[in-house]
């Protein structure tokens, strides 16, 4: 029923009204040019594989890497350098177990990066498909939300990428529970972990739209969520201790603080959604 609900609202407007077979394949077409676009970014990374593989995925095992320096001059700073500062001065070594794991991790690495480099296009080209269903009060409202899906999606990435992945190397590299056990995990394990750090946490980071998006449509105020503060508070350090297993309460706050203020962010925009609905239903009465 929702669905249906939705093609009728895309049909306003429209001389001509679209049947549920023409929606779809208004939708197809929408999703076909994502992929392309996302087959593109594909290819550029697949161009220039050295650069990506080397110093962009294996960038995070360096210890020259920029944020590990970074991190490892704030743990001395605040008394816990040896938590944050990568042990011994080689880089990881990884190994593959079959003899097509290169050649398809190169292929993931490509749409992977594909992906990373086509999500603005690929959000434009699903906005394009819901927007008609949209009233205009409610495009007007929604104004700038390409943009802002982005930041926060590239934001997330980075987050992911500069901090959580330092930080689970330096912690599972230098991880012993016996001298006689020598760590040489395969690169598609690390880059699979790689991948829910870096594209997980981006669109993690969109949970302050999502929340806005909820708050508009009523089934979540901000006033729940302040009631619920203190439990969403317990459930971030949670996920926070699993992210960054290190023992330090730093490293603990450099994971949960930008997670708790996402959480403090969405109150703020459910709050402010709140505010624009009552404006609005003043509106319509007078």
């Amino acid at each position: 029923m929702a669905i249906m609900d939705f093609f009728k609202k895309r049909n306003q407007g429209n001389e001509d009204e679209m049947s549920f077979i023409d929606h779809l394949e208004v939708l197809r077409w929408h999703l076909i040019r994502s992929i392309l676009a996302v087959a593109i970014g594909a290819i550029i990374v697949f161009i220039f594989t050295d650069f990506f593989v080397d110093d962009i995925v294996f960038g995070p095992t360096r210890t020259d890497f920029i944020s590990a320096q970074w991190m490892c001059r704030m743990g001395e700073a605040v008394g816990v350098g040896e938590s944050l500062c990568f042990k011994g001065g080689d880089t990881p070594q990884f190994i593959e177990t079959t003899m097509t794991g290169q050649f398809i991790a190169n292929f993931t690495v490509a749409f992977i990066g594909g992906f990373v480099l086509a999500f603005p296009y690929i959000f434009w080209e699903i906005w394009k498909f819901v927007k008609p269903a949209l009233s205009e009060k409610e495009n007007r409202q929604a104004s700038g939300i390409i943009f802002w899906v982005s930041i926060l999606f590239f934001i997330g990435v980075a987050f992911g990428y500069f901090i959580l992945m330092p930080l689970m190397v330096q912690f599972y590299f230098n991880y012993k529970l016996s001298d006689k056990i020598t760590i040489m995990p395969t690169f598609s394990d690390y880059l699979e972990n790689m991948t829910y750090t870096t594209v997980g946490v981006g669109l993690l980071f969109q949970l302050p739209l999502l929340i806005l998006l909820l708050a508009k449509a009523g089934i979540v105020t901000a006033k729940i969520l302040r009631r619920f503060r203190r439990h969403a508070f317990v459930v971030i350090l949670i996920a926070a201790a699993i992210i960054t297993p290190t023992t330090d309460p730093f490293s603990l706050a450099v994971v949960a603080a930008p997670l708790y203020l996402l959480f403090e962010i969405s109150v703020a925009l459910a709050a402010r959604g709140e505010k624009k609905n009552a404006e609005n239903a003043t509106e319509e009465w007078s």
